[in-house]
């Protein structure tokens, strides 16, 4: 036995692994966290809109009170609010981007905008705002408590998912959960700040704690999320298990059809290989009648 054949002894062994010779391997587990982290962040990202969306739901009303801080004049702090979302939302079509965020900006920019107009009270163009995060709030926890939590409803699509964690991923259905009680509870708590300054405090000092209660607020809600869905069990995608299904049954199909044309083509090549058949013929060999004959 050579010494390339020779086992490799204790000794060396403990100094092989004491100078580091082989590298440990990756440990799949970790591998797998790593890449259900990256895919709830990127499912998030998507569904609230990143910087980008934050940045969009935010500009229009500080800017509204930006400018009524200054001049007190309705129409041109609202007539600001609403250019500035249309042109954000003309960005994204430029862009090609999703434009969800944006005219959901506009489109309640708007609101608020049409309904100072009517009332000719400033702090009326938060109003529409409020009443719809007070909604939410409320919408995140019925439906949590009737046992279908609506931000399941909303990031299902976004993780291939759809409703398959009702009643096939009982550990993904119980994250969502969580997270929904964090979103009403919190959206709730902003709208137990909001409303009493509606009535009490003037359109300035409503606009700037609203501006404040913006972002805060909405990080932390996205931050539990996050927190409840890496732990939770993957998503089951169902858009490839659908795939998979009709893939499958293709190939059945296509079994089938080899199966019932196998007999016809043999029997055909069979009925074609009798027709081909010579007919029996004298052979060379045989005496002929009446040649030998004298």
């Amino acid at each position: 036995m050579t010494s390339h054949d020779r086992p490799t002894t204790d000794a060396h062994a403990d100094h092989d692994a004491s100078a580091g010779a082989v590298p440990a391997s990756p440990d799949p587990g970790t591998e797998g966290a790593a890449d259900g982290r990256k895919v709830t962040e990127a499912a998030l990202f998507e569904a609230f809109g990143g910087v980008r969306g934050m940045v969009e739901t935010v500009v229009p009303g500080l800017l509204f009170v930006a400018i009524y801080t200054v001049n007190k004049d309705l129409h041109v702090s609202a007539i600001a609010a609403l250019a500035v979302s249309l042109v954000l939302g003309v960005l994204r079509l430029v862009r090609k981007d999703t434009v969800k965020h944006a005219f959901s900006g506009v489109f309640g920019v708007g609101f608020g905008v049409v309904f100072a107009m009517m009332t000719g009270n400033a702090k009326d163009f938060y109003l529409p705002g409020m009443l719809y995060t007070l909604g939410l709030s409320f919408a995140y926890i019925l439906s949590t408590l009737a046992g279908v939590p609506l931000l399941g409803l909303i990031l299902g699509p976004v993780f291939k998912e759809n409703l398959s964690w009702r009643t096939r991923n009982p550990g993904r259905k119980k994250a969502y959960a969580k997270a929904s009680w964090a979103w009403g509870l919190i959206l709730l708590g902003k709208c137990a700040i909001l409303f009493p300054l509606y009535w009490w405090a003037d359109t300035t000092q409503l606009g700037w704690v609203l501006i404040a209660l913006k972002i805060p607020p909405f990080l932390l809600a996205v931050y539990l999320t996050w927190v409840f869905l890496v732990k939770a069990p993957p998503p089951i995608d169902v858009f490839a298990e659908m795939e998979a299904k009709e893939k499958a049954e293709e190939e059945a199909e296509e079994r089938r059809r080899a199966e019932r044309e196998t007999p016809a083509r043999l029997a055909g090549d069979l009925s074609g290989d009798l027709v081909r058949e010579p007919s029996a013929e004298p052979s060379a060999d045989r005496p002929q009648g009446g040649r030998h004959r004298r």
